[in-house]
């Protein structure tokens, strides 16, 4: 058999006519190519979708003279809106990480723009018949299919350039289930509250819906997170060590498969497919066109802000890192759920007399349900404060600051992520278990060490959100694509690192130093893996590191449902037989 080298050239020579037909079609449609659907095609796709096909531009370019949509007046106004979240989540084709869209069309006069970082056409799809019809049309003419909600995601599987993009973003339908909720074709009865919301649905819509009923879900710690890809992806949280994953709390799901079919995906229907969607990946198995997840009481919250830190040139600093991240599995057994930062040398947050212009130690930003009292904050952290005071003295400080909040929404609208989008990064990650943060202090000192040489400012989040309740979930079905090393861990760690654009070089220097500097995390935990939400996009094992025991069935469940990869994207279950080419097309391999 020719190689795809050799078969391309005799193509384009001239050589052997009868193989261009067949190198053709091993790539996705691609615009400009003879393969590409014809306008008339497209507007006979817009006029099924009664004018929901949408063909947006960048929108960066009104910055651009010679863009149509050139406005001066508007460049500042996208400029300074570009760093938030709201403004990619409300947009058609724009994602919050400029790497993902190739800089084709910043909102910056001086660099190119054009359209080629971005999918060709969008349906903006407010019903599921909207998505069957994309997924239809991709499916007949071979374009590749793209999936976009907020465009909050961290690998980049929101944008594929020149692709049919579904926009599921106006999905947004909300209704409140009290008492109980019917399973649809088995007509199950499950008891409890629950909450049906649209797939184009934002965390923090849901959490305004539920809070009306004096209910909170599991979800995310960002108001634009949207709930289609967070659930694919199993869904951390700050109520997971309670009550589980998101992924855990799905009851059922309305899903269109790659085949353009609509189902209802539950405990006693398509089985595989509500397996797979929950934990397995979004853009692989279907579109989320509606999904209903189990709600609990708005608890009463007290917020716990604390500082645990010395001076950066103590020699003490590591250790007092290592010692307090060796004592989370105790503090989340008593409660404590939350986001941390361990750091190494940054500016100190706080600026009062006796407090150095720079700290090394621990901050955290975490929560305690429905307790009697605030003294249970100090009676949590008297034997860490006593062990500090006993083994450094004078040379630790801790201050905490308490507040309290009648619902899980009034905390949140205090404390919700608010860090910029815009500009490029990537991550790594890994889920540590109780082995690892309490078995050996000296290898864990060393492996924090190295993870905080890398990033933007020596620093490591340490988020407090596996624990009891994830360990012990019992999802509807008896389990889910989850990774199992969830099952086991307590803490997601992660850290970050920026880059400039159009500097390939950085960009590589990034990905080798995370990557470096994150394996002896690794070496450490061997048996774990990393969260696929928030994950170094090129993990080398990426098939265990994300799913782990659970790929093989996931790999079978892709292959039956999705032959022919209507579905694709990277790193995602099953697209190993594919890669994107240096001009941009999807290709076999």
């Amino acid at each position: 058999m020719l190689g795809s080298s050799l078969q391309l050239l005799l193509c384009l020579t001239g050589g052997v006519s009868a193989l261009c037909t067949t190198y053709l079609e091993s790539c996705k449609a691609y615009p400009g190519t003879s393969s590409w659907p014809s306008a008339y095609t497209w507007a006979a796709l817009n006029q099924t979708l009664n004018g929901r096909l949408l063909q947006p531009p960048p929108p960066g370019a009104v910055c651009h003279p010679g863009q149509p949509t050139y406005d001066t007046s508007q460049c500042p106004k996208i400029a300074d809106e570009w760093k938030t979240y709201e403004f990619h989540a409300g947009n058609p084709i724009s994602v919050m990480w400029d790497k993902f869209d190739n800089y084709t069309c910043l909102p910056e006069e001086n660099t190119p723009c054009s359209p080629a970082g971005y999918p060709a056409y969008v349906v903006n799809a407010s019903t599921a018949e909207h998505v069957k019809i994309g997924i239809d049309f991709a499916r007949k003419y071979n374009v590749r299919l793209n999936v976009k909600n907020t465009g909050h995601d961290y690998l980049g599987r929101s944008n594929s350039p020149g692709s049919l993009s579904i926009w599921t973003h106006n999905l947004k339908t909300i209704t409140y289930n009290p008492g109980q909720y019917k399973l649809h074709g088995s007509g199950k009865i499950l008891q409890g509250n629950s909450i049906t919301v649209g797939g184009g649905s934002e965390m923090y819509d849901i959490y305004v819906a539920a809070d009306k009923h004096g209910q909170a879900i599991v979800g995310g710690g960002g108001k634009t997170v949207g709930i289609g890809g967070y659930i694919t992806g199993g869904g951390h949280s700050i109520f997971a060590p309670k009550y589980g994953l998101a992924a855990d709390n799905v009851w059922e799901m309305e899903i269109v498969t790659p085949g353009g079919d609509i189902v209802i995906a539950n405990e006693d229907r398509h089985q595989d497919l509500f397996w797979a969607m929950r934990g397995g990946g979004g853009s692989t198995f279907g579109v989320i066109t509606s999904v209903t997840l189990k709600t609990h009481p708005s608890p009463k919250i007290l917020s716990v802000v604390y500082m645990i830190f010395t001076d950066p040139k103590e020699s003490i600093a590591m250790d007092l890192i290592t010692y307090i991240i060796s004592q989370i599995p105790s503090l989340m057994a008593q409660g404590l759920s939350g986001y941390n930062l361990v750091t190494r040398n940054m500016p100190s947050p706080i600026q009062l007399p006796g407090i150095p212009d720079r700290i090394a130690g621990f901050l955290g930003t975490s929560i305690l349900q429905d307790v009697d009292s605030p003294d249970v904050a100090a009676k949590i952290f008297n034997p860490i404060n006593d062990t500090i005071r006993e083994r450094w003295s004078n040379k630790v400080q801790f201050y905490t600051l308490l507040t309290e909040y009648d619902s899980w929404l009034g905390w949140f609208d205090k404390n919700f992520d608010s860090s910029q989008a815009g500009g490029s990064q990537y991550l790594v990650s890994r889920l540590l278990d109780g082995e690892a943060l309490t078995g050996n202090p000296k290898k864990l000192k060393s492996a924090l060490q190295a993870a905080m040489t890398i990033g933007d400012g020596e620093t490591m989040s340490v988020f407090m959100v596996g624990g009891k309740g994830v360990q012990e979930a019992k999802p509807r079905g008896g389990s889910n694509a989850v990774n199992p090393a969830w099952r086991t861990a307590y803490v997601h760690a992660l850290t970050s690192q920026s880059f400039g654009p159009f500097n390939k070089t950085a960009e590589n220097d990034v990905k080798a130093g995370l990557d470096k500097e994150f394996q002896p995390l690794r070496d450490l935990t061997p048996k774990s893996g990393a969260y696929i939400n928030e994950a170094f996009p090129f993990e080398k094992n990426w098939q265990q590191t994300f799913w782990g025991s659970n790929y093989a069935r996931l790999l079978r469940i892709k292959r039956e449902i999705d032959p022919t990869d209507v579905f694709w994207c990277a790193p995602c279950v099953g697209n190993e037989r594919w890669e994107v080419r240096d001009d941009g097309k999807l290709c076999k391999k």
